[in-house]
């Protein structure tokens, strides 16, 4: 078991105001892995008055120190990456290999990609001979953070508000903290100025709802739930505080005639990746009707062929799936797609073998229609959903036709057809042909998927205001 630490605040570590301890559970064993301290509103305060005292000489600080410091920011997080990969893996179930490689590299890309981003960021822009527009940082940010992947969303989010003159609070997922606290270690030991960056455990309840209330915080920053975005939203209003949302999906994936033979297999393993907890996931796969049966087969032998297992083993696995409560939830829809669509692969309880820690079986329903509640649903786990079209005009419209819009997908060889249909997915990013997107993209949806942007130059602006300044004389 990890030793207990406290929170991060004024480039110190300090004790809670209260003993109030939480178990961090290793979900490949049901066992108690750590033990953090839950934060109340002492906690919250004193980060938010750290912070807030720490703004005015950090905002005036030059680009050129700010990125010397991110500079040695990545240089820690990169030699201490083993560090990080093991502390993912015991808190939220990555497999060392995807933790390593995936997790921890997400974390590093974003960083490098914010600093050649941030290379040629300007502050200060002419808007015509005699006026300029400033971008000035917006202040106190209270960052909440999820647990299923960790360090990208908290480099996402911190080193953004690092770069542009923020201060800032983290409250990382009491579900997964240890990164969240190692992450903290790796800004004290690169020497970020007392009071820039501050982290306080807690639970959405507690310290996410104080920070989201807060009058001297000026803007959250939440990835996670639509259900929990909407709560921060409203406990945000009162203060007219600008909030920043990434929240939940449900990708549809779509598969036309001319698609790339083992598309289905493809699409698939990305489903599964990461155990399905994913906001970007292509849970609804739609297969064109000449395609179906091949796709339903090849999506049916891929999860057979999806090995689990324990986070700690080495290989291509994947592992269970956060918490007990994740499971629950997990098995309670698998059991409803059960009674809605044609179960081809997997199913309810644990794989064989495996009788302890949160292991699902990769799932897979066919003959599925969008108004059933596997279509609808959220379920964050390796559960796909396979549902047949006839034409682009129908697939296009079943892909629309959910309260999300983050990320969705499209599999053709035809050029034309594929931006074309790109052009009128409603969504933040559309995947194509299985071709990722750049370092520096900007990361976000429509709808109930979010209103902000992470990543490169459109992240860098999210913490920013504009100011127009007229009678500027030209220098």
């Amino acid at each position: 078991m990890l030793e207990k630490r406290d929170f991060y605040i004024n480039g110190q570590w300090v004790a809670p105001a209260t003993a109030n301890d939480f178990a961090v559970i290793d979900p490949s064993t049901e066992e108690q892995c750590a033990v953090i301290s839950l934060g109340d509103q002492a906690d919250t305060d004193a980060a938010v008055a750290a912070a807030r005292a720490a703004f005015d000489s950090w905002s005036r600080t030059s680009k050129e120190e700010r990125t010397g410091l991110m500079r040695r920011l990545l240089e820690i997080y990169n030699a201490r990456s083993d560090e990080m990969a093991r502390a993912m893996s015991m808190e939220m179930g990555a497999p060392m290999e995807l933790s390593r490689n995936q997790q921890v590299g997400a974390g590093s890309w974003h960083l490098d990609g914010f600093l050649k981003a941030f290379e040629d960021f300007s502050f200060e822009r002419d808007f015509t001979s005699t006026e300029k527009t400033l971008l000035e940082p917006i202040g106190v940010c209270a960052l909440i953070t999820p647990w299923n992947w960790p360090m990208n969303q908290i480099i996402l989010k911190a080193v953004p508000a690092m770069a542009t003159g923020c201060t800032m609070v983290l409250k990382p997922s009491e579900i997964a903290p240890l990164s969240g606290l190692l992450f903290a270690e790796f800004v004290h030991e690169a020497g970020f100025p007392a009071g820039v960056f501050n982290m306080v455990n807690g639970d959405g309840a507690g310290v996410g709802s104080q920070l989201s209330a807060h009058p001297e915080v000026d803007m959250v920053s939440f990835t996670g739930s639509t259900r929990a975005g909407i709560a921060i939203s409203k406990a945000a209003a009162d203060t007219l505080k600008r909030v920043s949302l990434e929240l939940g999906g449900k990708g549809a994936n779509i598969i036309f005639e001319d698609a790339h033979p083992k598309a289905a297999k493809s699409g698939a393993v990305r489903c599964f990746r990461n155990t399905g907890q994913s906001c970007n996931a292509p849970t609804r796969m739609l297969v064109h009707k000449s395609r179906y049966d091949e796709a339903v087969e090849m999506a049916a032998e891929t999860a057979m062929g999806t090995h689990v297992g324990p986070a700690s083993e080495e290989g291509k696995h994947i592992g269970p799936v956060v918490s007990k409560a994740q499971f629950d939830k997990i098995q309670k829809l698998i059991e409803v797609g059960m009674g809605e669509a044609r179960l081809v692969a997997g199913g309810l309880g644990r794989p064989d073998g495996l009788n302890r820690g949160y292991y699902v079986k990769p799932t897979v329903f066919a003959d599925v229609t969008n108004e059933m509640t596997i279509a609808r649903e959220e379920i964050f786990g390796p559960v796909l959903s396979i549902i047949p079209f006839e034409s682009e005009e129908e697939a296009i419209a079943i892909a629309n036709d959910t309260p999300y819009g983050l990320t969705n997908y499209i599999q053709t060889e035809d050029d034309e057809k594929r931006r074309r249909v790109a052009r009128r997915l409603r969504s933040g990013m559309v995947e194509t042909n299985g071709q990722g997107f750049a370092q520096g993209s900007p990361f976000g949806g429509y709808k109930q998927s979010g209103n902000g942007r992470e990543g490169g130059t459109y992240g860098l602006e999210e913490f920013l205001e504009v100011k127009a300044v007229s009678g500027w004389a030209a220098e």
